[in-house]
């Protein structure tokens, strides 16, 4: 990091969040809303993401599609099943990421962590936090589901004289902080990344909430699981688990989800110094190390944490091509198929047994998200996709008969690079 580098002039207020200015494919990071908004232009994953030089800087080496399970998760030197041995209340899951974080701030490794909580009058909507004090970290426990500009604290984290912060943020305000990381002038940046597969609104994630049970004002919990099952709390103490393929998602308007995410190319957070997720946990925690200083942040956590071994079972060809072929229909305006009611109880019970589990579903969630970039860049903005699309997204769908034309791939000056990663590739898929 370049120590030696001058702040920028900083607000001594909290920008406003209810203001952003209007940019297409934006997800609101928070650099819009600096003192020098401009900087989107190199800060933003989806301008022109140079994903191989910023893996190069932060893990000191890019991904090796050699090494299995580096072409679809990015860098990294451990992965493990996890789960803190007591779990913090109002966690997601068992707590790990903001256990990570109260630690650092109660051995003052850190002054401050930026991270997001609750909006006061919405459980469900985020809001940057600078957080100062460990027992503050209990705020920002909990899901969120909206945008959020978690990185416009960045300078008024400056203006407080912060000089070694922690980054709690998802994929796209991970790229934007790295991207800029050289010039912010801070000592030390710890980043602890979440995966993020898909973003919407709060006011779309209400509807859908809406759509999904008869009382969602009394949901305190949901969550995605790896056993294809979305998991409902109530304020009463209730449960229930609703299978995925009896969600309502062909009810969902056309923009439910944002062209950002629907191109997102980042699942895993590859930016992360440690990614804390849950695809490819079977049930508990995913934590993938990416470097030395994902380690450290790891082993803050001595025997307060529980590591396994990864697994991994199932197949993901057939699921994905079938995805394929939905998402084709969808971005080309026609409706998805749906499947007979009758059938799908059966197939909600055999795929927790047959489907793809653990890191092949985590496998299988990055194939799609590679194939979900592709289709709807090439309907919706072409001219975007040689810019947009690293290498590696080609290399994840080439087994879908999904292959870049001529107009779609990188420049000549990385034409030969692509075609290296391509021979080095072969025969590495699981």
């Amino acid at each position: 990091m370049n120590h030696s580098a001058a702040p920028r002039p900083v607000p001594q207020t909290q920008p406003d969040s209810a203001a952003a200015p209007h940019r297409g494919l934006c997800t609101d990071c928070g650099i819009s809303r600096s003192s020098d908004p401009k900087r989107c232009a190199s800060a933003c994953q989806f301008i022109q993401p140079q994903y191989p030089g910023l893996e190069e800087r932060v893990h000191g080496r890019r991904r090796d599609p050699s090494r299995p399970d580096e072409l679809h998760f990015g860098p990294f030197i451990q992965m493990h099943k996890a789960s803190l041995k007591q779990a913090s209340a109002g966690a997601q899951w068992s707590g790990i990421t903001t256990r990570i974080a109260e630690i650092l701030l109660q051995n003052k490794v850190v002054d401050a962590v930026l991270t997001m909580e609750a909006d006061s009058n919405d459980r469900w909507r985020p809001s940057p936090i600078l957080i100062d004090k460990p027992e503050d970290m209990k705020k920002a426990r909990g899901m969120r589901m909206g945008y959020a500009p978690l990185l416009s604290l960045l300078e008024p984290a400056q203006s407080k004289g912060y000089k070694r912060l922690a980054v709690i943020g998802i994929p796209c305000q991970v790229y934007a902080l790295r991207a800029l990381e050289k010039t912010l002038g801070f000592e030390k940046i710890y980043v602890i990344g979440t995966p993020c597969s898909d973003n919407t609104t709060t006011e779309n994630f209400h509807q859908f909430l809406n759509l999904i049970t008869p009382a969602p004002q009394e949901v305190t919990y949901l969550e995605f699981k790896a056993n294809y099952h979305v998991e409902l709390r109530f304020q009463n103490g209730g449960t229930k688990e609703i299978p995925f393929l009896q969600l309502p998602l062909s009810d969902l308007p056309k923009d439910f989800f944002p062209l950002t995410c629907r191109t997102c190319v980042d699942y895993t957070n590859v930016l992360a110094d440690i990614t804390v997720g849950y695809m490819g946990g079977e049930g508990e925690q995913w934590i993938i190390v990416r470097n030395q200083t994902g380690q450290q942040l790891l082993s803050l956590l001595g025997d307060e944490v529980q590591l396994k071994k990864t697994g991994s079972a199932g197949k993901r060809h057939s699921a994905v091509l079938g995805f394929k072929k939905n998402v084709e229909l969808a971005a080309g305006g026609l409706p998805l198929r749906k499947m007979p009611n009758w059938l799908r109880p059966i197939v909600s019970w055999i795929m927790p047994r047959l489907g793809p589990r653990g890191l092949e579903f985590a496998r299988t969630r990055v194939e799609m998200k590679a194939i979900e970039s592709i289709v709807h860049l090439r309907r919706e903005q072409p001219a975007r996709m040689k810019h947009m699309l690293p290498d590696h997204i080609w290399l994840l769908a080439q087994d879908y008969d999904l292959k870049p034309e001529a107009h779609e791939v990188t420049p000549n000056t990385h034409k030969e690079a692509h075609k290296e990663t391509l021979r080095g590739v072969q025969g590495s898929h699981v």
